[in-house]
């Protein structure tokens, strides 16, 4: 087969997956201060599956929301965001388990930087590790 070249763009490694628990019509808190209470994933950039495939998300994978609860000025916007907790089990390559209470995603400005100035609630290493930014925010990383 030969040895894997990387392409413009995307990394030379696929990273572990992580078990999807959210998808496309996905409800999530808000787990920043950028004025946003609750959000709907409304896509999964990068995803290419079968026609009429429900496109799924993890924790540390980047998805279009809309803003369904928050601030009038936020209230049906639309961003990118960062999902950094998921109800859903998913398994370390440690052998461990991991699940959180609830899921959560943080926004992203256009040039992709956190909107909100703080990140209230733990956060997943898988997350904090594929996005520096986020987690130089977190309070907790776990």
């Amino acid at each position: 087969m030969g040895a894997k070249r990387a392409v413009a763009g995307k990394p030379a490694f696929s990273r572990r997956r992580v078990n999807t628990g959210l998808q496309v019509q996905t409800v999530a808190k808000v787990a920043d201060n950028s004025g946003a209470k609750e959000v709907m994933i409304i896509g999964v950039p990068g995803y290419h599956g079968r026609l009429r495939r429900v496109p799924p998300a993890g924790v540390g994978d980047l998805v279009v929301v809309s803003v369904k609860k928050g601030i009038p000025e936020m209230r049906k916007q639309v961003f990118k965001a960062i999902v950094v907790r998921q109800r859903r089990p998913y398994k370390r390559a440690d052998g461990t388990w991991i699940a959180f209470e609830d899921n959560a995603v943080v926004i992203l400005t256009p040039e992709g930087t956190p909107k909100g100035s703080e990140i209230r609630g733990p956060i997943a290493r898988e997350a904090a590790e594929r996005w520096p930014q986020i987690a130089n925010l977190a309070s907790m990383i776990i």
